[in-house]
């Protein structure tokens, strides 16, 4: 896949030396990392937008208001070795540094299949997405951020309530998102020598396109369907700007934010 770039807006002296900080939001067509890349424009930032379709790459973007930072569209696909290499060869050509990896893009996968119905095919493109892109785009940034002067920087890894309890049928989601909690401690300790700091935000029934049927029925742990509550995604995008926001000598570790009457303390 070729990578296609698009700059939205005109970079400013204060960008040109530095002092704009620079995101990377993987995911960000839509829902969470849409809601999280308006949140970081309107703070300011510059932020490239990374997602296999331009055209919501370009909604998002738009969806900034007058006078926020500047927004790089970046068409790619995140378990693509040479797509992830593009991606964070753009920001350092565009902005010469990053301060923020926001490691969001992935997929449920195909739902309510049990997992002895799950075609080998369909688990692989979850793991390739949600683990295998969250590694790539990672090390990217690992690299930049070790090598970059000031030196460090921060990434937040998108888990899930699926990171700590399953839904029924979720074999590949859960798997995945359980093993994004070991990338992130690991990336954790590793990035300790290097001023940069990682955490995870677990996310529970954020309304999102991902999530609008919920609250007409899910599935639940005993067999029975029933509507659950959800939460405005935006205050996802505020939490997730809190922990960027946040100096280098502080890391939120682990966050879950979710809708307060969803059944997770419980479930099952």
């Amino acid at each position: 896949m070729n990578t296609v770039r698009t700059t939205v807006g005109e970079s400013t002296d204060e960008e040109s030396n530095g002092a704009r900080k620079v995101a990377v939001v993987t995911g960000a067509g839509s829902g969470i990392g849409r809601a999280v890349a308006v949140e970081l424009l309107t703070a300011g930032w510059s932020v490239a937008l990374a997602g296999r379709r331009p055209e919501p790459l370009a909604e998002t973007a738009a969806a900034a208001p007058a006078g926020a930072g500047t927004a790089l569209t970046v068409r790619a696909d995140v378990s693509r070795p040479e797509d992830v290499a593009a991606l964070f060869g753009a920001v350092r050509d565009r902005f010469g540094r990053l301060d923020l990896l926001f490691n969001n893009a992935g997929t449920f996968g195909p739902g309510g299949v049990p997992v002895e119905e799950l075609p080998y095919e369909a688990w692989r493109h979850v793991v390739d997405t949600n683990l295998n892109g969250a590694f790539l785009c990672a090390q990217a940034a690992y690299r930049q951020m070790k090598e970059q002067d000031p030196r460090g920087g921060r990434i937040i890894n998108n888990g899930s309530i699926s990171a700590h309890t399953p839904r029924p049928h979720s074999v590949a989601y859960t798997a995945t998102k359980h093993a994004l909690t070991g990338l992130t401690k690991s990336l954790s300790l590793d990035g300790r020598p290097y001023g940069i700091a990682v955490g995870q935000i677990d996310i529970g029934n954020a309304a999102t396109d991902m999530t609008a049927g919920m609250q007409t029925g899910a599935l639940q742990a005993n067999g029975e369907t029933a509507p659950e509550p959800v939460m405005d995604v935006a205050d996802v995008a505020r939490t997730v700007r809190h922990m960027a926001d946040l100096p280098l000598e502080a890391n939120v570790q682990f966050a879950t934010v979710m809708a307060t009457a969803m059944p997770y303390v419980g479930r099952g």
